[in-house]
Order: structure tokens, then sequence, then C-alpha cells
């Protein structure tokens, strides 16, 4: 097993040199991605009986850095985030790769410029995964609950302040949401097939309302509607938040009683990786 994982490291270590030295060079596919804001200028009708493939269909204006020039495009076909809802003048994303606008994609929101290290990370984390592998097979199977709960406990005792914050401002931003009537104008069906040949259909109401501010939103609904296969044309109440009504929900009871339990959940989890890490300690000392 032992050469085995040499070949292992000695591959994913050529991968994640190669991927860091893209990086600081600054060749990695991040780094050669330029971004520009956008703006919707038109949202389309959605097609009742439609696939929501290509999320709520859109015209969208931005400036092209390389050249200055005012592109007009549209989201037809593969083009990066989907975007689930839509309004006129709603602010997005656009970016492509340096000398390649026809390749343009779409972000709801700015997204952070990278650096391309994610592929390289990765490359590292399985070369580490390797080795703990290695250590559970030739010396002693508690080398795996250290050297995989371990790392995963100190990662989650890192994520569960934060996650117990955004978990307050949720509730905070779930009382301040606005309500306002909506009617569901189109009902989506996908078929697909899953891993055993059978197939699988997914039902996506899609839902218009008016903000109290006059923003008429197109929206892709996903829970919260009864019977979704024969909503068309059902009138429901949306609660969004004000600024934001990309933000909303149709069921916020449903919302708060989430919103409840993540934090518990997230710090049982927590608690066990750490037991098991004490746990594997223990039977190695």
């Amino acid at each position: 097993m032992g050469l085995y994982l040499a070949v292992w490291c000695a591959v994913l270590g050529v991968l994640a040199l190669a991927g860091y030295g893209r990086s600081l060079s600054g060749m990695s596919r991040a780094q050669r991605t330029v971004r520009a804001p956008a703006r919707i200028e038109q949202v389309r009708e959605p097609l009742h009986g439609g696939s929501k493939r290509d999320g709520v269909s859109v015209v969208v204006s931005y400036v092209e850095p390389e050249t200055g020039e005012r592109a007009v495009v549209t989201n037809e076909g593969e083009r990066g985030e989907m975007i689930t809802a839509a309004w006129v003048g709603r602010e997005i994303e656009v970016s492509h790769l340096r000398g390649r606008p026809h390749a343009y994609e779409f972000s709801s929101a700015p997204v952070e410029p990278g650096r391309g290290l994610g592929w390289p990370n990765f490359a590292v984390f399985l070369i580490y995964a390797g080795v703990v592998v290695y250590l559970a097979v030739e010396r002693a199977w508690p080398w795996a609950l250290v050297g995989f709960c371990g790392p995963w406990a100190v990662m989650g005792m890192l994520y569960l302040p934060g996650n117990a914050r955004e978990s307050r401002r949720r509730r905070d931003r779930l009382a301040t949401m606005d309500a306002v009537p909506g009617t569901v104008i189109a009902v989506l069906k996908d078929v697909s097939s899953d891993s055993e040949g059978g197939t699988v259909t997914t039902i996506t109401p899609v839902v218009r309302f008016t903000t109290a501010e006059g923003v008429t939103v197109t929206a892709h609904c996903t829970s919260g509607i009864p019977k979704p296969e024969t909503s068309y044309g059902r009138d429901v109440l949306v609660h969004h938040l004000p600024g934001n009504p990309a933000d909303f929900t149709l069921d916020v009871a449903a919302e708060r009683r989430s919103e409840s339990w993540e934090t518990p959940f997230v710090l049982a989890l927590v608690t066990v990786l750490v037991g098991a890490t004490v746990a594997g300690a223990v039977l190695l000392a």
C-alpha cells in the first residue's frame, strides 16, 4: 500500500504545484476572469409548462470592460448562475474570460475575485486524506477518527459562532418582511433520469408579485405552495425583505422553525466530531 500512497501523493502533488504556479503567475481561470456590473432591462413572460433550466428569462445590459461598449445579452443557455428572481432594474454581475466576451456568465450578486486556489487546495486535501487512510489501515484504525473528525471538529467550532449570528440576523429579517399578494403565473416541469434508470419529475411554480415600492418581481418558488403541480393561477401571500425582494418566502413559520433548529443541529454535529476525535486519541495513547 505504501507504493500506491507514494504514487497518489506524487500525482496530486504535481497537480497542486501546477495549480499554485498558475495562481502565482496570474494565469488561473479566476484571475483571467473579467467582471462587470449589469442591469436587468426586461423580464420575459415565463412559458407555462416549460423548463426551469435557464431560470427566469431576462434581457441584461452592461458595459463591456475590454471595449467600453454597451452590450445587451440574454440568459439563454448555460450562463453560470441561474437567475431565479428577476425584476427590471435589478443589479447583477456578468463575467467572462479575457478576450471571450461571447462566453459570458451571470451571477446574482457580485463575486469576490479569487486567486484560483480551489483545485490546488483540494489536491492537497486528497494527499492528506490518503495519508490518513494509510495510517488507519497500516497502523491503527483510530487514526481515521483523529485524522478525519479532528479537522472537521475544528472547522465546525470556527463556523458555529458565525452560524449563530447569521441565524439571529435571519430571524430578525423574517420579522421585518413585508407581506404582499402574488399569483402563480406558470408551473414549470422538468423530467430527468435517476441513477437507476427511472425518471424524476421536478415541479417549479413561478410567482409574480409587486412590492410596496412598486417593483414587479418574477421568481421561482420551490417551497411553500401545496400541490404545486395544480397551482397555476393560484393567489398566494408573499413575504419579502424590504429592498431585496429576491429574499422571499411563502411560509414564514416554516422559515422560523428552520432557523430555530439549524444552530442546535450544528452544535450537536460538532459535539459528535469532538467526541470521536477524543475517543480516537485515547485509543491511540
